[in-house]
């Protein structure tokens, strides 16, 4: 029988505005409970902190430059999730930690993946084990890094029983789909597919006071500029035709080309920008299942922005069915926490938690440094 762990997940997404906290019971393959879920939102200082931060990196070089703001970032952040576990394990103790960290640079071209987050720290605030640098491991044997979460999306759809083949769409900073056509880990499929929340929401922190588009609704009343739209897709196509990464970072993307429009217009134009990119990657993903009917769960934040998911639907082929995944009883404002309470226990089993068909790793690999305490 195998040996269940009681594990903390904590996931600090692209979108950069707090930390899903998920503490689960499992044994790193079919076994799973979920204890307690908590959202811990990041005060505005450190939301702006982090923010301004990203702005200034673009390049490997940049990181040198601002070595001394990263690393004072990095133990804000740290402190940030000690308090975190501090208040969310009153009720559960928990065996480990999964510690993602957040994000400032991903780079698979580079072969550069820096969260930022220190685990030997959190472990000595926290006095527990840490499971930390989830994506060196990975890149390390010739992977990109990411995405990491399709190994966990798998035990999603096998035990919400969906047929196959069935996707999981995750929309947050960034877009990635996982494909799941049989129960074999070596043939799971998994891309990043676009932007999600990134244009939207630097355009509504730029031209507002709120740090979101809520349900979309100042999109919903915009009117997309179909001629700058139309511009700013060909762009993106030239940019991206010869690309070959599976994943993307949120500076492979800007706002730019919507300059000059109303707020309501941006918002809409920047929508349909993004529902566009996702829906044509998806399109070609999924290719050769033109005659299949497909379920895709949508989870993250941007599945509460109805503009968008609408226009996703709109955008797709017939055969493609999609759905909130709280309509399956998963909550997908913590499907991402779970995701890396899971991959701690997988780390800590040695079990791998990346493969060639999803990050372009060599062979099946563990990953994760874990600081014991």
């Amino acid at each position: 029988m195998s040996k269940e762990y009681t594990c903390l997940g904590m996931m600090s997404g692209t979108s950069g505005d707090g930390v899903d906290a998920s503490i689960i019971q499992s044994d790193g393959l079919d076994k799973f409970t979920i204890l307690k879920e908590k959202y811990y939102e990041y005060d505005e200082k450190l939301f702006r902190d982090y923010h301004d931060l990203k702005k200034k990196i673009n390049s490997s070089n940049d990181l040198k430059k601002n070595s001394s703001l990263i690393k004072k970032l990095e133990n804000t952040i740290t402190i940030f999730h000690a308090k975190v576990v501090k208040d969310i394990i009153k009720e559960f103790d928990v065996d480990l930690i999964g510690f993602h960290g957040q994000t400032i640079y991903h780079n698979p071209n580079e072969k550069i993946s820096l969260q930022l987050g220190n685990g030997n720290l959190l472990s000595q605030l926290t006095k527990k084990k840490i499971v930390f640098n989830f994506r060196q491991n990975d890149i390390k044997n010739g992977g990109e890094g990411a995405p990491l979460t399709p190994i966990f999306h798998k035990y999603l759809i096998k035990s919400k029983k969906i047929d196959l083949p069935a996707c999981i769409l995750n929309i947050g900073g960034i877009s990635n789909l996982t494909l799941v056509h049989n129960l074999n880990n070596h043939e799971l499929k998994s891309e990043d597919v676009g932007p999600g929340n990134c244009l939207i929401n630097a355009w509504i922190q730029n031209h507002t006071n709120e740090k979101f588009d809520l349900e979309g609704r100042i999109s919903k009343i915009g009117k997309i500029n179909e001629i700058i739209l139309e511009q700013a897709l060909e762009t993106h196509e030239n940019n991206f035709q010869n690309r070959k990464n599976i994943s993307l970072d949120t500076n492979d993307f800007d706002i730019s080309f919507a300059r000059g429009l109303s707020l309501e217009d941006g918002a809409a134009t920047l929508t349909a920008f993004t529902a566009k990119i996702i829906t044509s990657k998806i399109s070609f993903l999924l290719r050769e299942y033109n005659n299949q009917k497909i379920k895709i769960l949508i989870c993250g934040g941007g599945r509460k922005n109805n503009s968008l998911f609408e226009l996703i639907k709109a955008n797709s082929s017939k055969n493609l069915i999609f759905f909130n995944s709280d309509d399956f009883e998963l909550n997908g404002d913590f499907i991402e926490s779970q995701a890396f309470a899971y991959l701690a226990i997988r780390a800590v089993l040695s079990l791998p938690i990346s493969f060639p068909s999803t990050t372009g790793c060599n062979s099946p690999c563990s990953g994760g440094e874990i600081v014991e305490i």
